[in-house]
């Protein structure tokens, strides 16, 4: 939340819009681009962004009765006349104007401006760069990774004129965004990390991608960078708008203003000599790997330029910690969910981990424990004003505060239930963990509190094989799939199985976020944990039984009807139910038709008695006909495929023109929606799919991986030539092998058929073969040549060796691997 505000006339007059306002001076703090993750409304300003899939303008009824009453747009509402209190600015395109307001508010400020892009690092930088320069100067910088064409005017918006430097991240993912970003952030200085593969299938080239990214530093005065990255070099040396800038450069291989002399890992630290303006400087860092040595040779640069002392900086660097890339839910003692946000604390993270919070609709309570907040970059009384608002409008059950500041501070907050205490011990032994029941918890703590014991301890106990759901890969495949549907085009997503294994709640909590129109499931049982879990959704269930029918009316959930008697014994169910009632509708079915599957569903012969049944039932309603397609994703079998489609058109117009009401029709799973997308009707069926499986292998590279199986070594150990390895001895080592047992069984839902070289796992980056059979609780691998050791990390399934690639050596399918990975293992979900 930003120290600044502007009248909704000047906005206009920077925006040269159109305004329609019941008040012109009505004040602007806040800037609001996504209508679920609003905080306060009376001095938020929306803007009604147009994308591919989704459309402000939608938002704006809800938002007005929400309080808001400023709001950007590119057409005006037809129903102008009942918002008469609105403020309305209307502008051709409604992302440049929020860009155009971003640009005007950053040429107020003259400061340092530091622009960071590159393929990696960049949010590691920006933070390190605040911890070892915060001390100083306040210090405003980009929330988390707000890097894109909308998150960089958000992360502007934040410059208040109590700072004296900024540090902006600038990411792009294909030509012509670089330049508009540029116009925001007007560095003065800046900092290029390096090159990769990320979003490199949008460019032609290494270089025109390098080229795309030199644009943000037009014009600053210094640029930083690595003299041993050739590519960067190359292209910076011939760039015209980059001749007069001034170069800061480091090395590890030749000469450079800052050149690497020494370098030496020591335990978990490495030590790092290097000559600068012909001295001998050192520093050490508390990490050892690449990565964070490149990162932190970077900062080294600019601490330098601004003339931090020697002592200082080595002083600092010490004491870097690791910045927390992704926000982390995990299952918590008490049938709690914990979300794990220990290692930072600042006013922009907070906001994006209450957005979490917020979705945790399987809690009616949560619980917020917070720490002081250590930036220097705020007056304190401010700083802590805007916590208080921002806090007070989340709706929080209860508020747990850790540090002196927060219970200074503590009349500032309106959260009903509150307790203050000193320290994170002192919070343990007078609160207690028992009372943290049946909630969601968000802790979020400046890491000198400690509160990763916290986390830790308030964590349920699993044992050491966990499944990683990444949650932001799950919504950039909704979205990839999403821009292959027409508008209009409804979507109904399966979750059925445990979400093919990724758990229920948690996968459904972010698909109604992020406004799925329907779901699927495949027994009553799963559909009535969801509703328990706070999912409103429709939910349609694929496996009805008639036990469980009472229980599917009570919950609201929809049966598929695929024979006649089970028609027959519902409608009796619900007459039985009394849904009628006082209701205003009947109770919604879906009517499953054959079309080849041939595993279940009406046949063509039989429509005409499925009419004649359902005419009398009035207090039932289709709500939708739908069929399954065998093979849409083996072109081998596109005839049989068209075949269906044509069928289902036939049989599925028999069953709309006989019903009153609007008819929604779906045949189109996962592969479907990519390979017959003029068969879209009035919606498709997503599943595989959401976890980054595409049948597609062009469609395959526009997805991201969904989940990561991972475990841990328990042992290592040598076996001399001659031994055997595991049951059955079937593990035969002709010579000295090097044998690591891992934490995975088929009591996991590691398949036996794995054993004896058929599966694989990976062990930093190198894959090793599963020597032996594979046990009910451990396997056994093959590490020879690999330097790998007791608790080191192993990957099942993940980033090195995708779920396709495993299901291969299985001659089965990814929903296999899947759902047959037992409960036992514990789930991680995260945002990055």
């Amino acid at each position: 939340m930003a120290a600044v505000s502007y009248t909704i006339e000047k906005i206009n007059e920077i925006l040269q819009g159109e305004l329609r306002a019941f008040d012109q001076q009505a004040v602007v703090h806040d800037l609001l681009i996504d209508s679920r993750k609003l905080y306060t409304a009376s001095e938020a300003l929306f803007f009604a962004i147009k994308g591919t899939q989704h459309d402000g303008h939608r938002y704006l009824n809800d938002l007005y009765q929400k309080g808001v009453r400023n709001f950007v747009v590119e057409q005006y509402p037809a129903n102008i006349q009942s918002l008469a209190e609105g403020n309305f600015i209307l502008v051709p395109q409604v992302l440049s104007a929020l860009q155009a307001l971003a640009t005007y508010h950053r040429l107020k400020h003259r400061i340092p401006v530091i622009g960071i892009t590159g393929s990696n690092g960049k949010t590691i930088v920006k933070e390190w760069l605040h911890q070892l320069m915060g001390n100083e100067r306040k210090v405003v910088r980009s929330p988390k990774s707000y890097n894109s064409q909308v998150g960089v005017p958000l992360s502007v918006w934040l410059l208040d004129d109590s700072a004296d430097l900024a540090i902006f991240e600038a990411g792009i993912s294909k030509k012509g965004e670089m330049a508009r970003l540029h116009q925001i952030v007007q560095p003065s200085l800046g900092i290029f990390t390096n090159i990769g593969s990320p979003h490199a299938e949008n460019f032609d080239s290494v270089s025109e991608k390098i080229q795309e990214k030199l644009l943000l530093f037009t014009g600053v005065k210094t640029l930083f960078y690595c003299r041993d990255q050739q590519d960067i070099v190359a292209a910076i040396e011939g760039a015209d708008h980059l001749r007069s800038v001034g170069k800061f450069t480091w090395s590890r291989l030749g000469k450079a203003d800052l050149q690497i002399i020494h370098l030496q890992k020591q335990g978990l630290a490495t030590q790092i000599e290097g000559t600068y303006q012909g001295e001998l400087r050192s520093i050490r860092i508390p990490f050892t790997d690449e990565a964070s040595i490149e990162n932190a040779l970077h900062c080294w640069c600019v601490c330098l330029f601004f003339g931090l002392s020697d002592s200082v900086i080595a002083e600092r660097m010490s004491e870097l910690t690791a910045v927390a890339m992704r926000l982390e839910l995990k299952e918590g003692i008490n049938h709690c969910t914990i979300i794990n946000d220990s290692y930072n604390s600042d006013i922009g993270s907070l906001k994006v981990a209450l957005d979490l919070l917020k979705q945790q609709q399987q809690h009616s309570v949560k619980t917020l424990i917070l720490s002081d907040m250590l930036e220097s970059s705020r007056d304190e009384a401010a700083l802590y004003a805007d916590i208080a608002a921002l806090v007070n409008h989340s709706g929080l059950a209860r508020l747990i505060g850790v540090g002196d500041k927060l219970a200074k501070y503590a009349q500032l907050f309106k959260v009903t239930e509150q307790h203050f205490y000193p320290s994170r011990e002192a919070l343990i032994a007078e609160h207690g963990l028992s009372s943290f029941s049946d909630e969601a918890i968000l802790i979020k703590g400046a890491r000198k509190f400690g509160f990763e014991q916290l986390s830790a301890l308030l964590q349920q106990q699993n044992h050491e094989t966990v499944l990683e759901i990444n949650l932001n890969a799950i919504v950039h495949n909704l979205n990839q799939f999403r821009a292959q549907i027409q508008p209009g085009t409804k979507l109904m997503a399966m979750v059925k199985a445990f979400s093919y294994g990724s758990g229920s709640y948690e996968i459904a909590n972010v698909l109604q976020f992020h406004q799925v129109d329907y779901l699927a499931v495949a027994y009553a049982d799963e559909g009535i944990e969801l509703r328990k879990a706070g999912i409103q959704l429709p939910i349609m269930v694929m496996s009805p039984e008639k036990r469980s029918f009472d229980a599917m009316i009570r919950f609201r959930l929809e049966p598929e009807i695929f024979r006649l008697e089970l028609l027959q014994a519902f409608g009796k169910a619900v007459q039985r139910s009394g849904w009628i009632e006082g209701k205003s509708k009947p109770f919604p079915i879906h009517i499953m038709l054959d079309t080849g599957m041939h595993r279940l569903g009406f046949e063509e012969h039989e429509i005409a008695r499925l009419l004649e049944t359902l005419k009398p039932l009035s207090h039932l309603q289709v709500q939708s006909v739908f069929s399954h397609l065998a093979a849409s994703d083996e072109a081998a079998h596109d005839d049989f495929t068209r075949e269906q489609l044509a069928k289902f058109e036939r049989m599925s117009e028999r069953v709309v023109n006989a019903c009153d009401n609007k008819v929604l029709r779906h045949i189109l799973n996962s592969s479907g929606i990519v390979r017959f997308g003029d068969a879209q009707l009035d919606m498709v069926r997503l599943g595989i799919g959401l976890y980054g499986v595409s049948s597609e292998s062009s469609f395959q590279n526009q997805l991201q991986n969904g989940s990561r199986l991972k475990t841990v070594i328990s042992q290592v150990k040598e076996i001399p030539a001659g031994e055997t390895i595991g049951y059955g001895r079937r593990g035969k080592s002709a010579h000295t092998v090097r044998i690591a047992t891992v934490a995975i069984g088929y009591a996991d839902g590691l398949s036996r058929a794995l054993s004896n070289g058929v599966g694989k796992m990976v062990i930093h980056g190198t894959k090793v073969p599963i020597i032996g059979n594979v046990c009910m609780d451990m396997c056994m691998l093959d590490i020879t040549g690999v330097d790998a050791q007791v608790g080191d990390e192993v990957e099942v399934f993940g980033e090195h060796q995708p779920i396709a690639q495993l299901a291969q050596s299985l001659n089965t399918i990814p929903y296999e691997i899947l759902a047959g990975i037992s409960r036992r293992v514990k789930r991680v979900y995260y945002y990055e």
